[in-house]
């Protein structure tokens, strides 16, 4: 990316904020490697998670460690990336942030009111039933004033929240804090 370090961004937030259709157009946008993080879950979460039983901690650390290498081993190849996960507390983004050179990643934490949410998941086929949703949000901690990203409403459309993201991603990397 004309000679700069690889470029690390996240799609976070909860289950509906559309992370992989945002994250999947934020990658071709840029000309990023894409990772979809939930095709990195072991099937035992998958079970729980499909059996409407929420993770714990302990069920998350090794795919967040999982989805750290990932980042890393692109980086060390110089190839930049667009990750979807979660991320859903500050610990766990830590963690991502790991597998980044001085734990450098930009975050888009996608967000939306309950009812939006609730509403796109019982339109899908996923994993992740509606019901956890509640917990999902209940878990989720914002992104605090170190953690470089932005807040991006995915009540508005897709091509929007994609321009905001984009837009975001730029500024921060204009300002070489990357």
């Amino acid at each position: 990316m004309n000679g700069q370090a690889p470029l690390h961004v996240v799609a976070m937030g909860v289950s509906g904020t559309g992370k992989s259709t945002v994250a999947a157009r934020l990658a071709e946008r840029l000309g990023l490697d894409y990772i979809e993080g939930d095709s990195h879950h072991p099937q035992a979460n998958i079970d729980k998670m499909s059996s409407g039983v929420p993770l714990t901690d302990e069920d998350r650390r090794p795919w967040l460690e999982t989805l750290a290498r990932l980042v890393r081993e692109r980086h060390e190849q110089g190839r930049s990336t667009v990750l979807t996960c979660s991320a859903l507390r500050r610990r766990y983004r830590d963690i991502l942030r790991s597998g980044a050179p001085d734990g450098d990643l930009f975050f888009v934490h996608l967000d939306a009111p309950f009812e939006v949410l609730e509403e796109r998941m019982k339109a899908r086929e996923h994993f992740m039933p509606p019901s956890l949703l509640r917990s999902q949000i209940e878990t989720l901690e914002p992104l605090e004033a170190d953690e470089r990203g932005v807040r991006v409403d995915v009540s508005l459309p897709v091509d929007t929240v994609v321009n905001e993201a984009v837009e975001a991603i730029g500024h921060t990397r204009q300002n070489a804090q990357f």
